[in-house]
C-alpha cells in the first residue's frame, strides 16, 4: 500500500531550535584592546552594544533595572520642566560620549544624561555625535546587577568625572542608599551636595531642586504645581492660567452679587 505525501507524517527534527536569547543576543567584545582611533571609527556607534573606552580597552556599558530607569525618567522630566522655564542649559541623552584626559590615562565615557550650560566654552551644537568639551552635570542610572557594575558607577566613574572636572555628578537608583549627588570642591574632589530638609539643590543649575524621597515616589506633575518646592518651574503656565480663571470667576461672582443687590433696591423702591 502506498501513501501520498499529504498523509505521510512530518519528519522529526533531530536538533532543537536555538533559544531566543541565543538567536538575538549580540556578541560582546568587552575587554578587547583597541586604539582610540579604532574605537571612534568602529565601536562608538556599534548598533547592538554600547561601548565605552578605558585607556585602550573596550568596556560594555551595563544596563539598569526597570525601577531605576523609572527614577531616571522622572528626574529627566523634572529637568525638562526646569529648563523650559529657566533656559540656562541644554542636555543630551542616548549616551553621547565625551573624552576625559586624566592624569594617568584617557577614557571615553557615555553618561546616561549630560547637561551643558550656555556659558560652557563648548556649547552643544546641531550635528555633533560626541561632545568635545566637559559636561557640567553627568547623571548615571546605576547598574546594580553585579557588584562590579555598582563599583563602576560609584567609584570608578566618580573618580574619573572628578578628575576630568565635571562640576556635578548624580547617581540614580531605586534604592535610596545608592542615590548620591556630588559637587566639586575647591581641591577638585567630589563632596556630597548638602541635603537640607530632604532637598537636593543643584549648584550648576541654580534653582533646580527636588526632594530626594520624590525620586522613588515620583509624584505626578499636576500635583507638583501646588508644591512650593516645584511650583516655580513645574507647569507654571497652567498654574497662572488657573489663577487667572479663578480671579475672573471671583470677579463675575462679585459683579453678579452687586447686580442682584441693585435690583433688590430698585424693587424695594417700587413698593
Amino acid at each position: 500500500m502506498t501513501h501520498s505525501a499529504a498523509t505521510d507524517p512530518a519528519p522529526v527534527r533531530s536538533t532543537p531550535c536555538p533559544a531566543a536569547d541565543d538567536a538575538v543576543s549580540p556578541r560582546s567584545e568587552d575587554g578587547r584592546r583597541v586604539s582610540e582611533a579604532t574605537y571612534w571609527a568602529e565601536y562608538y556607534d556599534a548598533p547592538d552594544v554600547c561601548y565605552e573606552w578605558n585607556n585602550g580597552l573596550l568596556e560594555e556599558k551595563p544596563v539598569s533595572s526597570y525601577e531605576t530607569i523609572a527614577v531616571y525618567k522622572w528626574l529627566m522630566g523634572l529637568l525638562e520642566h526646569f529648563l523650559k522655564v529657566h533656559p540656562i542649559a541644554d542636555w543630551v541623552v542616548l549616551e553621547m560620549g565625551f573624552r576625559l584626559a586624566l592624569a594617568e590615562r584617557v577614557v571615553i565615557r557615555r553618561p546616561d544624561l549630560g547637561v551643558v550650560r550656555h556659558d560652557n566654552p563648548h556649547p552643544l551644537r546641531p550635528g555633533i555625535v560626541s561632545y568635545p568639551g566637559t559636561f557640567d552635570l553627568c547623571i548615571e542610572a546605576l547598574s546594580d546587577l553585579r557588584p562590579k557594575d555598582i563599583r563602576r558607577d560609584t567609584v570608578t566613574k566618580r573618580g574619573e568625572y572628578a578628575g576630568g572636572g565635571v562640576p556635578e555628578y548624580y547617581i540614580l537608583s531605586h534604592h535610596s542608599e545608592h542615590q548620591t549627588f556630588y559637587t566639586l570642591d575647591a581641591s577638585g574632589l567630589y563632596v556630597p551636595l548638602p541635603v537640607t530638609d530632604g532637598l537636593v539643590r543643584s549648584r550648576v543649575l541654580p534653582g533646580f531642586q527636588f526632594r530626594q524621597s520624590d525620586l522613588c515616589e515620583q509624584p505626578d506633575w499636576d500635583s507638583m504645581r501646588a508644591d512650593p518646592v516645584y511650583a516655580g518651574f513645574v507647569l507654571p503656565g497652567w498654574t497662572a492660567a488657573e489663577q487667572r480663571a479663578e480671579a475672573e470667576a471671583a470677579a463675575r461672582q462679585r459683579a453678579e452679587a452687586e447686580l442682584a443687590r441693585l435690583r433688590a433696591q430698585i424693587e424695594a423702591r417700587k413698593q
